[in-house]
């Protein structure tokens, strides 16, 4: 797959979406419409270091294709980092980014005809938003899409209320988020456990992963003790 070229992308809204987490909305004035595929990736060239690889930070987009020319991102705060200390305290609207993308092979074979596993911790809902509002606003027939999604506290869940309406309108769509550090009427503890309870029976089923290093290698191994094999197991680890 041949590199995008680096553009220029101008803020144009900013939301605080928790405490610590924001959503960026990015227009690409030189392009009518920036097209990407459901679970792509844009790479910003931030003025944080000399060196070009240094000044490189990655995030899913988290909106979906609508025929416009503008992207979302969402961010979580890392203070101990340099790129999203920057990106929170520097960029207000109307300041310009750069940036190069949509890239990457994170996203849905053409013909979903198995059980959809999305399972997530953090900011790793952001591809799986856009892969469930593309299926629900382009009708694309699936089967079961099961959305697994682990924070600590309630104030975590990204998109929740948007999430919670979607699974009363999408069919055959179940937002499932757990929480591992607060009491609720939900789901408690960690993905792992929800996931292993839905598979029991072993659907034909294809796994997308989202998130940290740990999480993603922890339910690698489990999904192949079920009886899965690790060709039907994609990931994206974050940070």
């Amino acid at each position: 797959m041949s590199l995008q070229p680096w553009r220029k992308g101008k803020v144009i809204n900013i939301e605080n979406e928790t405490i610590d987490t924001k959503r960026f909305w990015i227009e690409v004035p030189e392009l009518e419409v920036f097209d990407f595929k459901p679970g792509q990736f844009v790479t910003l060239d931030l003025p944080i270091h000399e060196k070009p690889n240094k000044r490189w930070r990655s995030y899913s987009i988290s909106s979906w294709p609508d025929g416009t020319n503008i992207f979302e991102l969402l961010i979580v705060l890392n203070p101990h980092g340099v790129g999203t200390p920057y990106l929170f305290n520097e960029i207000k609207v109307g300041s310009e980014l750069v940036f190069r993308g949509a890239q990457g092979v994170f996203t849905l074979p053409d013909n979903l005809d198995k059980d959809l596993y999305l399972i997530c911790t953090g900011t790793g809902i952001a591809p799986f938003r856009s892969m469930v509002n593309d299926i629900n606003k382009n009708k694309i027939p699936h089967q079961a899409i099961n959305l697994i999604y682990g924070c600590r506290k309630r104030g975590n869940l990204l998109y929740f209320e948007e999430l919670i309406e979607l699974q009363n309108s999408l069919k055959h769509f179940n937002y499932i988020p757990t929480l591992s550090r607060e009491e609720w009427d939900g789901k408690k503890g960690y993905v792992h456990h929800v996931y292993e309870e839905l598979c029991a029976s072993k659907p034909d089923a294809i796994f997308y992963l989202c998130g940290w290093k740990d999480m993603i290698d922890e339910a690698k191994e489990r999904i192949q003790k079920i009886g899965y094999d690790k060709k039907n197991i994609h990931f994206e680890i974050y940070g």
